[in-house]
């Protein structure tokens, strides 16, 4: 059995993905506060509140400090002239394996988070199903798209 892949993607991947858990906690702030409020005027129980934002601090902690550094941590990949390997997951670590001459098409995706810290991630079409390697230097991630693509090209040739 081989070892897990080597590849990491990019830390600024954790800025990234800091930022979008704190977008979240705003959106759900906005929802606390409303809570908040509507406990006031009908005066409902305390308890109410303290739920609220009992649920408001562990989400924020959770999407903001602790999955985005495991997330980090277990995302590794690997392009081989036959394959490209995946793994990621935190309880349950999923590994996958996309034989290149099963891919049909790669392209690389880049919202406005991911543009402010220039990264990239690459999409990989099969005929089942797209596979992602999130967050990866632009640069990079042309690079590996342009392998990939040509090593796709080469084992389809050879079948």
């Amino acid at each position: 059995m081989r070892g897990e892949p080597q590849k990491r993607i990019s830390p600024k991947a954790l800025k990234v993905w800091r930022l979008h858990g704190a977008i979240q906690s705003l959106v759900l702030g906005l929802f606390v506060i409303g809570t908040v409020i509507l406990t006031t005027i009908f005066e409902w129980s305390v308890w109410v509140m303290v739920v609220a934002i009992g649920v408001l601090l562990l989400f924020t902690y959770t999407m903001i400090f602790f999955l985005p550094s495991i997330r980090w941590k277990r995302w590794r990949y690997e392009v081989r002239e036959q394959e490209i390997e995946l793994q990621r997951g935190f309880i349950f670590i999923k590994r996958t394996l996309v034989p290149m001459v099963r891919v049909q098409h790669v392209d690389t995706v880049q919202g406005p988070l991911l543009k402010r810290y220039r990264l990239s991630t690459i999409t990989i079409s099969t005929a089942a199903t797209v596979h992602e390697i999130p967050a990866l230097d632009t640069e990079e991630a042309d690079e590996l798209r342009n392998r990939i693509s040509l090593l796709a090209r080469v084992a389809e040739d050879d079948v």
